[in-house]
């Protein structure tokens, strides 16, 4: 039986390309790259500087994305909950994705060197992460880490391109170790889906590892680590600022607080991972970008609109 090829009209095929980088899932990384760019005051940015950011940010994610689909295109073939996906459906060529990959990475890096010969040096470094972490499921249980790197990334990524002195970098590391526990804590959670297909073909997990009490219990202490993380970040920055933006502050603790609300509730609806992931886990990005405007504006402000 052979695949008919497919379809070459432009809407569908749009549809199709979204639906292969799950363009969705930008409401993942798009509030940390943002929260990255505001985690410290500094000179407004050129309407052109954002527009690199932006472009910067859309290929990598985009390269990410192609790089994780054409990986495990073999494994998402033999697994019932991925083989309706692009690739293994044969809805989208191989070589349309390895063309996309080439595209979102030229564009990627074109938007580096605009952005300054440094930022094209360490241009490398996301790319690394996001070829290896793929191959990790394949050869040791801390996998999900892979993931939580390359989020991890998104608000160190923000800072740097929005501070070219690189002064001040705290916020921005503890936004992404922030970043690293939220995102391996939920990997985790979205792993119990595919816990009899990973034992079954050798795929590696913390699920597979240490079964699915214990490695959500993992999950749950990553989650706690996210929170003190962000608590930290939230302490720092308004703990001497109550006399002068009270507000500011007040709302700073309460986006920390609904941070906490968002992932006790993660932990709490493990078993209903449509709910815990797709929904629940879509905001956690959003109330901590607020959080971290919100301390921005009790410590001065922040620059946030492009300077024509």
């Amino acid at each position: 039986m052979t695949t008919a090829p497919p379809s070459l009209a432009a809407p569908g095929r749009l549809r199709t390309y979204a639906s292969f980088v799950r363009f969705e899932h930008t409401l993942f990384s798009l509030p940390l790259i943002l929260a990255g760019v505001f985690s410290v005051v500094a000179q407004p940015l050129t309407a052109a500087r954002w527009g690199l950011i932006a472009v910067a940010a859309v290929g990598a994610r985009t390269a990410a994305m192609s790089l994780n689909r054409i990986i495990d295109r073999q494994l998402d073939a033999m697994n019932p909950r991925t083989r309706t996906r692009e690739l293994p459906a044969g809805t989208m060529a191989l070589a349309e994705a390895i063309g996309l990959l080439v595209v979102s990475t030229i564009a990627y890096l074109a938007a580096c060197t605009a952005l300054g010969s440094w930022y094209l040096k360490v241009a490398v470094v996301p790319l690394a992460v996001f070829t290896l972490y793929p191959y990790l499921k394949r050869f040791t249980p801390l996998c999900h880490l892979g993931v939580g790197a390359a989020l991890a990334l998104a608000p160190l990524a923000g800072f740097a391109a929005a501070h070219p002195d690189l002064q001040q970098p705290l916020p921005a590391f503890l936004l992404a170790g922030f970043a690293l526990c939220w995102v391996t804590g939920f990997d985790i959670i979205y792993a119990t889906l595919d816990e009899a297909f990973d034992r079954e073909h050798g795929v590696h997990s913390m699920v597979v590892w240490l079964g699915r009490r214990n490695a959500l219990r993992v999950s749950w202490a990553l989650h706690v680590g996210a929170m003190a993380l962000l608590g930290v970040l939230t302490w720092s920055t308004t703990s001497s600022r109550f006399a002068t933006g009270a507000v500011w502050v007040i709302a700073a603790w309460l986006g920390f607080a609904g941070t906490v609300l968002l992932l006790w509730l993660e932990q709490r609806w493990a078993e209903d991972v449509n709910l815990a992931f797709f929904k629940t886990n879509v905001a956690v990005g959003f109330v901590v970008l607020a959080t971290v405007l919100a301390t921005r504006m009790a410590t001065g402000g922040f620059f946030a609109w492009p300077a024509f």
